[in-house]
């Protein structure tokens, strides 16, 4: 028994230190593969300007590979790490990549909020065409026009929706609009918040933005090539495949005459997953560095709307 208990041990030690192996070798290839697709845009990038040539499919294929790969994920986490050891010896340098993300997530949010208007607009351009006009179409434009079934124009309204969703939702977390499940929260130090905070965003943040990334890479893509690609497809089966590769956009509408835009929102899950990601590691750096820093630096460099005087545009936020 006690033989067979120190091989099971023996066993899991072993397996955990092949995991850690793995886990160094692949970020350790991280740094190179940053290094390689720096140096050689063409492998992955040459279907940007799309000739219908061999070249082009092959890189094609390396990007919807690589987009999905572990070999991406180490390359970014290579950045990351690089940037966060760079922060704790020149904390101002993190400071830095903090205001430029939320920046970048208060930019977003602010310039999509404008669809909410746009959905209202066109909600009532709809209304009168229906009730007043009555009208079977809507038709924008000059020369030759925008021109679609009013349904079309109905069913579209959802992308603008999706758009307020996916595209300002770090906007939201910077600016304190979440919703806050509290039952511990406020009643501990301010290092232990941003202990929690730093908790809650490596356990929750992140791996839910990586998960929503994987999945929704190959959901997009599934819809705007084939033959379709597959997660459990090796980059050796993509390349061999390449050479019938075509695109085929979906265009297939829940009715006759509907919205048939939908590969859309497929984009807009992919951004939504890109932008949770990027905010959870500046939400993990500030939280860092409001520990380090302690109290006084709670909300520094913070950006927040205001209606003017100093009142806070969102009411309850901490």
């Amino acid at each position: 028994m006690e033989n067979e208990n120190g091989a099971e041990a023996g066993g899991f030690f072993a397996a955990v230190f092949d995991g850690l192996i793995w886990f160094v070798q692949s970020l350790a290839l991280g740094f190179y593969d940053i290094l390689y697709a720096i140096t050689h845009p063409g492998s992955w990038l040459d279907w940007l300007t799309w000739a219908n040539t061999t070249e082009d499919k092959e890189s094609l294929m390396r990007f919807v590979y690589y987009g999905g790969s572990t070999e991406f994920f180490f390359s970014v986490l290579a950045i990351v790490l690089t940037v966060f050891a760079v922060g704790v010896w020149r904390n101002e340098f993190m400071w830095g990549c903090v205001r430029v993300l939320e920046g970048f997530a208060n930019g977003t949010g602010r310039l999509f909020a404008w669809a909410g208007l746009l959905m209202v607009l066109q909600q009532i351009v709809i209304v009168f065409m229906q009730r007043i006009f009555t009208r079977p179409d809507i038709s924008f434009g000059f020369g030759i026009p925008l021109q679609f079934d009013i349904s079309w124009f109905a069913e579209e309204l959802k992308l603008y929706n999706a758009m307020v969703v996916c595209l300002s939702v770090t906007s939201t977390f910077v600016q304190g609009g979440q919703e806050r499940a509290d039952l511990s929260y406020a009643a501990v130090s301010h290092r232990a918040k941003r202990v929690i905070d730093m908790v809650g965003s490596l356990i929750f943040m992140v791996p839910t933005a990586v998960l929503i990334w994987l999945y929704g890479w190959y959901f997009l893509w599934r819809h705007l090539i084939t033959p379709n690609p597959a997660a459990s497809y090796d980059l050796e089966r993509l390349m061999r495949t390449s050479r019938a590769v075509r695109w085929s956009v979906e265009t297939i509408g829940f009715s006759p005459n509907g919205f048939n835009g939908y590969f859309l929102f497929k984009i807009l899950l992919v951004s939504f997953a890109g932008l949770v990601f990027l905010h959870g590691v500046a939400f993990f750096m500030r939280s860092y560095l409001e520990w380090k820093e302690g109290e006084g630096s709670e909300g520094k460099y913070m950006d927040r709307d205001t209606l003017g005087d100093g009142e806070e545009a969102y009411e309850g936020t901490h």
